[in-house]
């Protein structure tokens, strides 16, 4: 049940507590109503006076506007939105009937109980929902030739947010070629975490050359990207950091935020270890190509593939001297990046699934000939092997196009 069909069934429930008034639900004796306390008792039959009927005007315009705030501050409890305004009517002086204490308490138990089927408040904050058994599940399922980053992502994801006072933020970096799912678990991770994923006021998403285009900026963009997380992590306990293109970020970009992915300084006033930093970079993708075609060569499965033999490789690759920023910020000198995430290059088997899971996200039939069609229209490399796509699955859903009617 959606935010939007929620008015009229919680305008009901309003409208009895409203009822009930001040003295409760279940109140007994002769009911007094407003207009009755202002005028006097009507007798049986007596018509009714013009004052009378201005004094029932009033009481129905309060009604109204008391109905309005309740609906805010149930609001505010359960999405935490028109919160300011609640705020600002409490604090100043209202006319008509005050919100009644009893109403209160019950919409206490009314937003309880929406939370109870929808799962937007288990952390104590709504915005959060970390949804690990549905992040596994979709991970699971829709994630294809990648057990590394399956594995990787889930325990790293869910030991972070079972520890109850972690050192430092989760820092991951997500290494492999374009096309391989990287985007894809970050947008992943995102909507498995928070109410409105990536649209959600806890999640900031930069792309390197959209954001820090210029490098003649750089210190600006450094003042402001610090403002920003400084911001973000004030306004949420659990804020998530995508860098996109993390690869073509300046190397003093990496380090001005460095103190945000550290060990905890007690001495700051803003606590940063609830934080997760997602990385995503094409850096190391050549090196986990070379493995996997390693293992093909020799006959062996690319399930058989051990982070610890890609992690070391990985190291070394971006310990290089290069025209990165991670060579040459302090990330990696300082240990701060907690796990190295590879994602494999895809295989032809792979790029069926993907397009079979592009076909059923829009509703529409497939047969194996239209995979195979759609995989067939991927460039594989290498020249003798034509073993890998070179695009991944990026383009598959809108190949797909092509077998419309």
């Amino acid at each position: 049940m959606g935010q939007g069909r929620l008015p009229a069934l919680l305008g009901l429930a309003c409208c009895l507590l409203l009822l009930g008034g001040s003295r409760g639900l279940g109140s007994r004796g002769t009911t007094r109503w407003p207009w009755e306390e202002e005028q006097g008792p009507m007798a049986e039959g007596e018509p009714w006076s013009g004052a009378r009927y201005e004094a029932i005007k009033k009481h129905l315009g309060a009604v109204g506007a008391l109905s309005k705030q309740y609906w805010r501050y149930l609001t505010c409890k359960v999405w935490q939105e028109g919160c300011e305004e609640e705020e600002e009517e409490v604090s100043s002086p209202s006319t008509g009937w005050g919100l009644p204490l009893v109403g209160r308490d019950y919409l206490e138990i009314l937003s309880a109980w929406y939370c109870s089927f929808s799962g937007c408040c288990q952390t104590g904050d709504c915005k959060v929902v970390n949804n690990i058994t549905g992040l596994a599940a979709d991970l699971n399922g829709q994630l294809h030739g990648q057990h590394l980053a399956k594995e990787v992502v889930i325990q790293a994801v869910q030991g972070f947010l079972q520890t109850p006072q972690p050192e430092k933020a989760l820092v991951l970096s997500f290494h492999g070629w374009s096309g391989t799912g990287k985007n894809f678990v970050a947008r992943m991770v995102a909507s498995h975490l928070y109410w409105d994923g990536l649209k959600s006021e806890c999640v900031r998403l930069f792309i390197s050359l959209f954001h820090f285009p210029h490098r003649m900026y750089v210190d600006s963009y450094k003042a402001q990207l610090k403002n920003q997380i400084s911001e973000t992590v004030q306004r949420c306990k659990q804020p998530l950091f995508i860098f996109d293109e993390a690869e073509k970020l300046h190397f003093s970009l990496l380090d001005a935020i460095k103190p945000f992915m550290a060990h905890y300084d007690s001495r700051s006033k803003v606590d940063y270890r609830r934080s997760i930093f997602l990385f995503l970079s094409n850096l190391g993708g050549n090196t986990i190509n070379e493995v996997a075609l390693d293992f093909w060569r020799a006959g062996r499965a690319r399930e058989e593939i051990s982070m610890e033999l890609l992690e070391q490789r990985l190291r070394l690759e971006l310990q290089e001297p290069a025209e990165n920023g991670y060579a040459h910020s302090h990330l990696l000198e300082e240990n701060l990046i907690d796990f190295f995430v590879p994602f494999l290059p895809l295989e032809y088997h792979h790029v069926k699934l993907c397009a079979r899971d592009a076909f059923l996200a829009r509703g529409l039939p497939y047969t194996e000939a239209a995979l195979d069609e759609v995989a067939r229209m991927m460039v594989f490399v290498p020249k003798e092997e034509k073993l890998f796509s070179a695009q991944g699955c990026k383009s598959v859903s809108q190949r797909i196009n092509y077998f419309l009617p």
